[in-house]
């Protein structure tokens, strides 16, 4: 079917074709507000700002990245009529008086290096909001509730910001911080205060408790100081009484040795005649010669 076409125009059709799939795929334009990143099998080649670019067609891959500074909502969120709604399980949060206080917030972002965008993290973004709620939470955690919702918003927002950049210059996902202000902060709904009224109230109840136990402490130490007291004069008593009476067994027994040393015989009969009478308290003594008895008390003796 060629054949009525000159042989000429085969070669110059397929390059025109070869030409366009290159202009197809080969050049690429990166606007004033983004940068491309050139990969080549998984390797990165390089990066391009705004201009007009060739890259080698089907091994190189470009990936445009968006410069521009984004925005997010943190505690809220808004619908297509521009309705915003509280998001209570990033607005709700617990001042250092533990009360709730529903606060907002809106974060200004960008993109600070591409590749770090690209290749350092699977989601970017939600780790940047992850950050974001981390820093909220604690620094709202700092001041009590009336400074949240009427004076400190500005020291707040400062804080957070500063928190926020040092996270992220550590965590290196090539987002940096543009701006973070405060939307609003006020009481919660009905329903997250009932819930810090149960909380209170618990709280109160512990108190109470601590309280009650501090009170019953207070009053069985004293109590207990004076049996202890008590019980350590008692000891104190009973061994100065154990003493005293050792000391005097203990001459009592010098003075004894001292008399049997010197009268053996008399004093060996004085001890049987008290050991007797100790043992025999109404005993009698017979003495007789054989022919007539006399009964004498033993103490005669």
């Amino acid at each position: 079917m060629f054949s009525k076409y000159p042989k000429f125009l085969i070669p110059v059709a397929v390059i025109l074709i070869l030409a366009a799939l290159i202009s197809l795929d080969g050049f690429y334009t990166v606007g004033e507000q983004e940068q491309a990143v050139i990969t080549m099998f998984g390797t990165i080649v390089r990066t391009d700002s705004a201009g007009l670019y060739f890259k080698i067609p089907f091994l190189q891959r470009v990936q445009i990245v968006d410069m521009t500074t984004q925005g997010s909502s943190i505690g809220y969120k808004t619908d297509s009529k521009g309705r915003n709604t509280s998001r209570e399980d990033e607005s709700v949060m617990i001042t250092s008086d533990f009360n709730f206080v529903n606060i907002d917030f809106y974060l200004e972002y960008k993109v600070s290096d591409p590749v770090a965008y690209l290749y350092n993290s699977d989601n970017p973004e939600s780790i940047l909001r992850n950050m974001l709620l981390a820093c909220i939470r604690s620094t709202v955690a700092d001041y009590p509730v009336d400074e949240v919702i009427t004076t400190a918003k500005s020291q707040i927002q400062a804080s957070v910001r500063d928190k926020l950049t040092e996270m992220l210059s550590q965590s290196n996902i090539g987002l940096q911080c543009v701006n973070l202000t405060v939307q609003d902060a006020e009481p919660p709904t009905e329903k997250i205060i009932q819930a810090f009224k149960e909380v209170e109230t618990a709280r109160q109840a512990r108190e109470t408790m601590i309280n009650s136990a501090k009170k019953y402490r207070s009053e069985q130490i004293p109590s207990a100081d004076a049996r202890a007291d008590q019980i350590i004069q008692k000891a104190e008593a009973v061994k100065s009484s154990r003493i005293a009476e050792a000391n005097g067994q203990a001459a009592r027994f010098k003075n004894i040795y001292e008399e049997y040393k010197a009268y053996p015989l008399i004093t060996k009969q004085r001890l049987f005649y008290e050991t007797l009478e100790s043992i025999l308290p109404g005993a009698k003594v017979i003495i007789t010669d054989g022919t007539s008895s006399n009964l004498m008390p033993l103490d005669k003796f």
